[in-house]
């Protein structure tokens, strides 16, 4: 579906300003011109966007992670994620956060695609893809991260999301991936990314 579908629903860019530049996030806000001539405000947070691994483990397991997120105040169930730096591609980066977070390598990977996992206040794009052929190793963690890498049955991530206590948003989709790979009812192709997928 492109943009030219619906000329009835597009905003019309006219003017843009920072309203704050940080080391993560930077804020902006937008005076767009409505379909029907109105001009109106809207504040949005830029973001260079991310990765999340869904590892697979040859045990039939996942690798899942304990983390405190500051936004919410608590101890946070996710796979494996990180975001983007500059100019990487998500291949790179998965294979980085991977590494540096479950001290593993994969030996194949396959790509699932791109979220948008929060359009109303965020242009953040998150890459999606699994990863299987699990080679240990010794994380590398940033300073002062923390973090808890734990083994998982898919029955137990789903249990989880079904419960509450999975929230994260590309976690919660990255369940619902598995389930449909492992159920077969959705095929994807690996690659070995020195193949490039």
């Amino acid at each position: 579906m492109s943009q030219a579908e619906h000329p009835d629903l597009q905003e019309t860019l006219v003017a843009t300003e920072p309203v704050f530049d940080g080391h993560f996030l930077h804020v902006r806000r937008d005076t767009v011109r409505l379909p029907d001539g109105a001009l109106a405000t809207r504040e949005y947070i830029k973001h260079s966007g991310a990765v999340m691994v869904i590892p697979l483990l040859d045990n039939g397991s996942v690798l899942m992670e304990r983390q405190w997120r500051a936004p919410m105040r608590r101890v946070m169930i996710e796979f494996p994620a990180g975001k983007l730096d500059a100019g990487e591609s998500w291949q790179a980066c998965a294979q980085r956060e991977l590494r540096e977070e479950t001290g593993c390598s994969a030996a194949e990977w396959a790509y699932i695609g791109i979220i948008n996992n929060a359009i109303s206040y965020s242009d953040e794009a998150i890459h999606l893809a699994f990863a299987r052929g699990l080679t240990p190793g010794r994380q590398q963690l940033d300073a002062h991260e923390f973090l808890d890498v734990f083994e998982a049955s898919p029955a137990d991530v789903l249990g989880w999301v079904r419960e509450g206590s999975i929230t994260d948003v590309k976690t919660v989709i990255g369940a619902f991936w598995l389930d449909k790979l492992l159920s077969g009812a959705w095929e994807l192709p690996w690659q070995r990314l020195d193949g490039q997928i």
